[in-house]
């Protein structure tokens, strides 16, 4: 088995049919998990509610200063077209992970490589795959951050001008709208560390790429969204700029986080997120580097996808704050190196046996997921369950959650679940003949006793237990 060429085609493609199924059945399958995929498609969703499309709202009247609006305008838009659900908040992304492996199947055709190669490579990365269908900042980052290398080396490598010179500007205005200001740091420095390594002239460098042109086209695209949210909701510009492209890096669990908490990590973390969530592409990857170490700067496609491989993890390890998803744009690189040194492997069936396993698992859960206990998804991270079987039961019964909701019980109440809080207790329970209340596990002992035992507890899961209060 997979002795030949065509054997080994066979099952790349097929591969990839399956994973991309089982990907999207995972979109429905699986409930949105708190923190990060509910509290995105929240905000998604009271974007499509009140049809503010400039400032983005954490919760009725409070603005989200933590990030600019592209992802959250294509899940508002989703929701707009196939309504407010899983499959919806998640299709934007699923696409976005499709169209990037068809671009970069076409990408590496031109150069005489398998057009499905680079697809199977990233659809058995962990991070990769995972991000295909979550509902996150990163799979929009990770488009824009491709589309920059890309079409920079297309523009840098051909003599005539073409779309991809316009491109590279379109593709930064991306960034700027799904990450910010990031997305230069990201890529600027290894593209001008590789220009000064190839000895690429400056003037080069200015006649190839249409500068003045390209640089309106993107304070076009980009510059109106950040004046109108500034103008709607002053101070975004002081948080989003200073506080998330430079507190959050710098300033370990950084406290002016208005959203959460920072993710301390220590230093250095980055790459075991990269050998973990990149396995087994990164390791065979790295072992070829080392192989090629004497070479790499002089072939200049190598050192292009090596500066853009390693810059990131670089730039995240004096980073106190990050999590698994940095990786999410190294994928590309990795899946391009290893596309590049393919013909050189010569045991590609360990290859497609380390490459498939981490699929394979996803395919287990899935049936998992599919065919197994319903109490399996309820004891997951989400309160979908409890919030629409209550909604189902009790239609006319006001809900309100202990100390602070949920992402995910605000997404599936479509925002009708409220607070109550100690201070609340009397004029709540004076107002309603009747109530509920969630209330999570650890922080059932913050509740007065006196006015907890007035209560009866109507259902529970794993982490929320619900509450009914009646005269």
């Amino acid at each position: 088995m997979l002795n030949n060429t065509k054997q080994q085609t066979a099952y790349i493609f097929y591969s990839i049919i399956v994973i991309i199924v089982l990907r999207f059945i995972l979109t429905g399958l699986i409930p949105l998990l708190d923190k990060t995929e509910s509290r995105y498609s929240e905000i998604a969703r009271l974007m499509y509610e009140t049809q503010d499309w400039v400032v983005l709202q954490i919760d009725y009247g409070v603005p989200f200063w933590a990030k600019p609006p592209l992802s959250t305008w294509l899940s508002a838009n989703s929701f707009s077209m196939f309504g407010v659900n899983e499959i919806a908040a998640r299709l934007p992304y699923f696409l976005v992970c499709l169209i990037l492996v068809f671009i970069l199947g076409k990408f590496v055709k031109q150069a005489g490589k398998s057009f499905y190669l680079p697809a199977f490579i990233l659809l058995t990365t962990p991070e990769f795959l995972l991000h295909a269908g979550v509902v996150s900042t990163d799979a929009v980052l990770c488009l824009s951050i491709t589309l920059i290398m890309i079409s920079f080396w297309k523009s840098i490598e051909n003599e005539k001008r073409s779309f991809w010179n316009y491109l590279f500007f379109i593709a930064i205005a991306l960034g700027l709208l799904s990450k910010g200001p990031i997305v230069l740091v990201l890529t600027a420095p290894p593209l001008f560390i590789w220009l000064i390594i190839q000895k690429i002239s400056i003037k080069d460098v200015w006649n190839k790429i249409p500068w003045l042109t390209g640089i309106l086209i993107t304070i076009a695209i980009a510059l109106p969204w950040y004046l109108l949210a500034e103008n709607r909701s002053p101070g975004f510009l002081d948080y989003f700029i200073v506080g998330e492209h430079f507190k959050r890096f710098v300033v370990s669990g950084w406290e002016g986080d208005l959203y959460g908490s920072g993710h301390k990590q220590p230093l250095g973390m980055i790459w075991v997120f990269l050998l973990v969530f990149s396995f087994p592409w990164i390791q065979f990857v790295l072992i070829r580097l080392w192989k090629e170490r004497k070479t790499i700067l002089k072939n200049k496609w190598v050192s292009f996808l090596v500066l853009w491989l390693l810059w990131t993890p670089i730039f995240f390890t004096i980073s106190k704050n990050i999590l698994h998803t940095y990786t999410l744009p190294v994928t590309i690189p990795v899946a391009l190196l290893m596309v590049h040194y393919w013909h050189e492997f010569k045991n590609k069936k360990l290859l497609f046996i380390l490459g498939s396993i981490f699929p394979f698992l996803v395919i287990i859960a899935t049936c998992v997921v599919a065919f197994g206990d319903d109490k399996l998804l309820e004891d997951l991270n989400t309160d979908k369950y409890i919030v629409e079987k209550l909604i189902e039961n009790e239609p006319n019964t006001p809900i309100y959650y202990w100390g602070k909701k949920s992402y995910s019980s605000r997404f599936y109440s479509s925002g009708d679940i409220k607070i109550i809080k100690e201070a609340s207790i009397d004029s709540i329970s004076n107002s309603n003949d009747n109530f509920i209340m969630l209330i999570r596990h650890n922080k059932i002992k913050n509740v007065p006793e006196e006015f907890l035992e007035k209560m009866v507890r109507i259902d529970s899961i794993k982490r929320t237990s619900a509450f009914k209060f009646e005269k």
